[in-house]
């Protein structure tokens, strides 16, 4: 062959390859035949979540992800894993974190991920449910989301919560704090947990979720607390004889984004998520507070065989503010004068 014909030839395939890339490539996509491409355009926002639907957080975000899909016209894919995906919210956390996936949250563990939420768990510190939204959705929250995208390069979506604790006892029913002397009250890690029980008079057990329940049916616990919420969910009926419906402390936590994948959105999408998270914040509100009564415990409980009953609040109350309050008060300083300060 000639230099002049291998010339051509190579001359010919550079001009076919041009063609391919710029006529082409549009058909490959359009036909289906690279799909990997085509898929390429849509973010994907992969969300973890300890629980799996019907608990009223994931009920919310699976909402949530389907919104986002709907309104963001196909730009957005979120897709929200509740239960499946991470089944710990340290390791949710750290995923997050790390960009292995791009939202999550810590569940009841928000106080041992992010120990500048410890104060809102200090018992009776937060009233109702009225005053933790407008701290939270208020300046509180945005000093929040400042120092947790500085401190940790999370974004905060919203924050949420699971409602008040109430006790779940095999024994007996804890109605007045003379009631806990004694009892082994299963805790989360969390420090502000165990100082709790213990300041209110019980014997705290710090405990993983995943070992609670066989600790219950073995005796090793006689009891914790959860929000009536997650007592449904988790199905507490099943080891426990009582509910006592004592709001002794609040829930609260918050949805986040890695920061980075944060400032990777558009204008319009960041208000798009913002938008669909605090909608998807009302909607959990809306299901938690909705049973967070005597009466609807009663309701969705007795009939599973607990015996829900009304502690005496005003007692547990005096107890925490005498025991408990001081050394927090003295350890926030200024922040709980402001949470104090916000009237519900």
């Amino acid at each position: 062959m000639s230099v002049l014909m291998r010339i051509s030839s190579r001359s010919l395939s550079n001009v076919r390859r041009r063609r391919l890339v710029q006529g082409g490539l549009a058909g490959i996509i359009a036909s289906g035949l690279a799909p990997g491409l085509a898929r390429a355009e849509a973010k994907k926002l992969v969300m973890a979540h300890i629980n799996a639907v019907p608990e009223s957080a994931a009920v919310a975000f699976d909402w949530q992800a389907q919104e986002v899909r709907k309104r963001s016209g196909g730009e957005l894919d979120m897709q929200f894993f509740g239960s499946t995906l991470i089944s710990k919210e340290l390791e949710i956390m750290n995923a997050v974190k790390s960009g292995n996936i791009q939202m999550g949250n810590p569940g009841g563990a928000a106080a041992t991920v992010f120990p500048e939420m410890g104060v809102f768990l200090v018992p009776y510190l937060v009233q109702n449910y009225d005053h933790a939204y407008k701290m939270f959705n208020g300046k509180i929250g945005d000093t929040l989301d400042k120092q947790f995208q500085e401190k940790y390069k999370l974004k905060t979506l919203c924050f949420f919560d699971y409602g008040f604790r109430h006790f779940w006892t095999s024994k007996k029913a804890i109605v007045e704090p003379k009631d806990l002397r004694g009892a082994k009250i299963r805790v989360q890690q969390a420090k502000v947990f165990g100082d709790t029980i213990n300041g209110l008079g019980g014997n705290a057990v710090p405990m993983a979720w995943g070992e609670v329940i066989s600790a219950a049916k073995q005796g090793v616990i006689d009891g914790g607390d959860l929000p009536i919420v997650n007592q449904i969910a988790l199905k507490i009926y099943e080891v426990s004889k009582y509910c006592s419906m004592t709001f002794h402390n609040y829930g609260p936590t918050l949805n986040t984004m890695n920061l980075a994948t944060w400032e990777s959105l558009t204008p319009d999408q960041k208000k798009l998520m913002l938008d669909t998270s605090r909608e998807a914040q009302e909607k959990c509100r809306q299901l938690t507070e909705s049973v967070d009564n005597l009466a609807a415990a009663k309701k969705e409980l007795e009939p599973k065989g607990m015996t829900v009953v009304q502690g005496n609040i005003d007692a547990f109350r005096k107890v925490a503010q005498e025991k408990i309050w001081p050394s927090y008060k003295q350890q926030y300083g200024a922040l709980w004068d402001e949470i104090e300060g916000v009237k519900a």
